[in-house]
């Protein structure tokens, strides 16, 4: 009886191994999303990408990096889960830009006006300056 125990713990370890084996490695995807200049847009889509990266990592989105002066964020994804058109639908369902994408209407009217593209009024408005963090 404790051979056969034993055997099945091996059998599930070696399962478990080959399954973990055959997950694909993160990878990095860097998009030009040309609202993300300010705070108010880091932190709108930072909540949003928080929600959608689901507890965990669970839905692929490991981590990302946003650098707001260039207008981009890199993110750090499982290929195994999510593709990074999947990645590009959602920031679009936030309401930007990702992109040759664009971000999707209703989401889109949900934005502050400091959010909006800089053709329709938005982005940092004069004496404003959007890049410089809140004062906590």
């Amino acid at each position: 009886m404790k051979k056969m125990v034993s055997l099945f713990a091996a059998g599930l370890m070696l399962l478990a191994v080959k399954a973990n084996a055959q997950e694909k490695k993160a990878e990095w995807i860097t998009l030009k999303v040309p609202q993300l200049k300010c705070w108010e847009c880091k932190d709108r889509l930072e909540k949003y990408l928080t929600r959608e990266k689901g507890p965990n990592s669970d839905a692929g989105i490991v981590k990302w990096q946003i650098v707001m002066g260039a207008g981009t964020i890199r993110i750090q994804y499982m290929p195994s889960r999510i593709t990074p058109d999947y990645i590009k639908t959602a920031i679009n369902n936030a309401g930007f830009d990702a992109d040759e994408t664009k971000a999707t209407e209703d989401s889109y009217k949900t934005l502050p006006p400091v959010c909006k593209r800089p053709e329709e009024g938005g982005g940092p408005q004069k004496g404003k300056p959007c890049n410089i963090p809140p004062q906590q």
